[in-house]
């Protein structure tokens, strides 16, 4: 159903069920509205109603409705535009950067990375890989293969691993073409929006593939990231193996809390 923006009003909502009373209002407000994102009532990029109608339509305080708002907002679900409104956040390079990218050089300097295509293969998941996504080994998936350089070096071996059934479609060209990064890929083509992310750490020695494309010599000590994306509605939709060089690169991750 589409919303409808006209001010004092709020199409498509419904005042909040008498059985939410069993969380904090304003959770449930939350809920709502992020069943909304997931519905495609709210897509990428749409602005929210005026906020006195939404508040009306949910049949709680402005006052409530800002505090489930602010929780998305912290959580990068949604986002602030001064002057503007409320929107349903995008994946942008600066999103990606602030956000799901953690690589400085030592010295403290911060930048986007240059990401150098490498492969695109179908492939069936292995245990870890399956583990990670919550499906069976076998399953069909895509393997993508990025090395990502700071300051004109190799820094970052990426190994990616998506499942063919949630991206049906997808191409190399289509992988090796994107205009920006590849969350924004899969929200903008395929309507998967991750919203975070975790990541388990440890000092491995390098494999030889990886040390083959960061230019190290194989048993090279170097950081392995385990990354599994979540999407909206909890969903795990990636898979990813990140070798990072770090003699002269930090991993730094800024760690916060919604208050």
């Amino acid at each position: 159903m589409p919303i409808d923006k006209t001010p004092g009003r709020a199409a498509g909502f419904t005042p909040i069920a008498p059985e939410a009373a069993g969380m904090p209002l304003y959770r449930a407000v939350r809920r709502a509205l992020l069943r909304a994102i997931e519905d495609g009532k709210l897509s990428p990029g749409a602005a929210l109603p005026n906020e006195t109608a939404l508040a009306g339509a949910f049949g709680v305080s402005v006052g409530t409705l800002r505090r489930a708002v602010d929780d998305l907002v912290n959580e990068h679900i949604l986002v602030r535009r001064q002057g503007r409104g409320t929107f349903v956040a995008t994946h942008t390079r600066d999103r990606f950067l602030f956000q799901f990218f953690h690589v400085e050089r030592s010295d403290g300097r911060r930048e986007a990375p240059v990401v150098d295509f490498l492969s695109f293969e179908r492939i069936r998941m292995d245990d870890d890989t399956a583990t990670a996504l919550a499906t069976r080994i076998g399953t069909p998936a895509f393997a993508i293969e990025n090395r990502l350089k700071l300051q004109g070096s190799a820094v970052v071996h990426d190994r990616i691993v998506i499942p063919a059934t949630m991206f049906r479609g997808l191409t190399e060209k289509r992988v090796r073409e994107r205009a920006s990064t590849i969350y924004r890929l899969y929200q903008s083509e395929f309507g998967v929006t991750v919203v975070h992310v975790h990541e388990r750490l440890r000092a491995v020695a390098a494999d030889r593939a990886s040390a083959r494309v960061l230019g190290l010599a194989s048993g090279a000590p170097v950081l392995q990231v385990r990354r599994t994306a979540i999407a909206l509605g909890g969903q795990p939709v990636e898979y990813r193996v990140s070798t990072i060089v770090t003699s002269a690169y930090d991993y730094v991750n800024l760690l916060s809390r919604p208050v």
